[in-house]
């Protein structure tokens, strides 16, 4: 199937008690599932092994510490976060969290009632109606995991916050997990804006890629603009409730600060809601491993990071260093003047923000135009349109073409091949069925229902003539179950297996591309 199955609940081990004393190579002889399953119930195995993290059977104090939080209320300084702390003296910036929560009525499940969905289930989601924390004041120093490192100066050149540690080779994370790891380095700010939102935000997703990338938008003698983009998400429930993930398409933004991290003069932080649905959710219901888990996507309308003004001195010294009331005689805060900053080399957001998907999505590389300018520009240049048809974004984290985009549109012979000879866009089926229901523009709203007629759940890949007319297309799902068996074994003849590219995925995306090319040669003549 295209869509990703959940991965197989790990099934802790336990011994009895008696056999606890032995040695470690001795136990792991001795362990039986059925023991396990015995003792605790499957509920209770669930819990065990999502806080078992590395699955050694035995919860270490850093595994058990969400629990103990939990019940008593008091969350210790972790080591990493006294290490990390900078100079209590510096310059604070104030940050406020915005945040409306999702819409219920933009997903799919709420066209039935949410039929067959227990209210536990969308406890998480419904209850989350305000940021956790609708203020905070960090440090500035803080934020130097923004500066870029010595051989990353030039504009738009992107690097890593945060690596991504995910490819379609290493597979994903266990989605049987309730509380975030302990963040590490450059993790730390990102959790510590993050948790604003909701106290479980996990700064390293499930799913590839993860992480955070920036690159410099402009350059002056002592500042930096910043562009970045995060891939993080959230975990809204928590045991006895079976696990709710929420992963916004992504966290955009920028930040103005000084190259020795001293001064922030700007922060913001936001999650895109130009696009009519910006949010994939996806939950368990059930604790065994045959559990299966629910999909779904939402619009979310506002989640926004953003601060009040510049950074300004914790501490005021006047001329002769003596420390002085931060209050005027009158009580009035004093008024701080910043000098105002002359950008010496900048590219447009637009150019940065690109640079940075394309950064996280090598498929990126090729262009994909919005749906009613791709025919436009086919049309002009005389190419057919390649285009993706999807429930979900096709290029953030809410999207439901994981699979495509990381194996056959990042390889070099595909993009290649569309570069060169195509037009490439990709849509949601939602827009696409408000354009076809739009008699303004009857071209458009024709576009719209001629590639409707093609979809199927999930995806649909198209390829059609400058007019609309379909040429070709094939069902992701189809697509992936083919190029899954063996070439002997394709009972098809609509495909078949190029011998020039081991990669059965790519030989058989290549060989639809050029299909469609043959198909269209009788209409691109005339």
């Amino acid at each position: 199937s295209f869509w990703r199955r959940p991965r197989d609940l790990w099934l802790p081990h336990v011994w009895p008690n008696e056999q606890a004393v032995l040695p470690a190579e001795q136990r792991s002889e001795m362990l039986h599932p059925e023991l396990a399953l015995k003792s605790l119930g499957s509920e209770g195995l669930f819990l065990f092994s999502s806080l078992d993290t590395n699955n050694d059977l035995y919860l270490s104090p850093e595994e058990f510490k969400p629990i103990a939080e939990k019940l008593t209320g008091v969350a210790p300084i972790s080591e990493f976060e006294e290490e990390e702390t900078p100079d209590p003296s510096g310059e604070t910036l104030s940050i406020v969290a915005k945040f409306q929560p999702l819409v219920m009525e933009t997903m799919t499940k709420s066209k039935d009632g949410f039929l067959g969905i227990s209210h536990v289930a969308l406890s998480g989601l419904r209850n989350w109606t305000a940021p956790a924390a609708p203020m905070s004041v960090m440090l500035a120093r803080q934020f130097k995991a923004f500066l870029p490192p010595k051989n990353k100066l030039d504009l738009g050149d992107p690097w890593w916050i945060i690596p991504s540690e995910l490819n379609i080779f290493t597979g994903y994370l266990s989605n049987n997990r309730f509380y975030p790891p302990p963040p590490k380095g450059k993790e730390i700010i990102i959790h510590r804006l993050l948790s604003m939102f909701h106290p479980r935000p996990f700064v390293k997703t499930r799913f590839a890629p993860q992480g955070a990338v920036a690159c410099i938008q402009a350059i002056s003698t002592f500042y930096y603009t910043i562009a970045f983009r995060i891939h993080a998400e959230f975990q809204l429930n928590e045991p006895p409730d079976f696990p709710f993930w929420f992963s916004p398409g992504q966290f955009t933004g920028h930040i103005i600060l000084s190259k020795d991290s001293s001064h922030v003069r700007e922060f913001k932080l936001f999650v895109p809601n130009n696009r009519s649905l910006n949010v994939d959710m996806e939950w368990l219901y059930g604790a065994s491993e045959s559990s299966n888990m629910e999909v779904d996507i939402g619009y979310l309308p506002q989640m926004e990071l953003e601060s009040t003004g510049p950074s300004i001195p914790s501490v005021i010294h006047d001329e002769n260093g003596n420390v002085i009331d931060s209050r005027d005689p009158s009580g009035e805060p004093i008024q701080f003047v910043f000098e105002e900053i002359t950008w010496q080399q900048e590219i447009p957001w637009e150019e940065a923000a690109q640079k940075l998907e394309v950064a996280m999505y090598p498929f990126k590389k090729v262009s994909y135009l919005p749906f009613t300018q791709a025919f436009e520009k086919a049309k002009a240049e005389k190419k057919l349109v390649h285009s993706i048809l999807l429930w979900g974004a096709l290029d953030d984290q809410s999207c439901s073409g994981r699979t495509l985009r990381e194996t056959v549109l990042e390889s070099s012979p595909i993009l290649a091949l569309l570069n060169e000879s195509f037009i490439s866009s990709w849509s949601l089926v939602k827009e696409l069925e408000e354009l076809q229901s739009n008699r303004e523009n009857e071209f458009y709203s024709k576009l719209a229902d001629l590639h409707l007629e093609k979809y199927n759940f999930p995806v649909e890949m198209i390829i059609c003539l400058p007019n609309g007319t379909v040429i070709h297309h094939i069902n992701a799902n189809y697509f992936l179950d083919i190029t899954s068996m063996k070439p002997e074994d394709v009972e098809s003849s609509i495909f078949s297996f190029s011998t020039n590219f081991e990669d059965p995925s790519t030989a058989t995306y290549l060989q639809f591309l050029k299909e469609g090319l043959q198909r269209a040669k009788p209409y691109l003549q005339t």
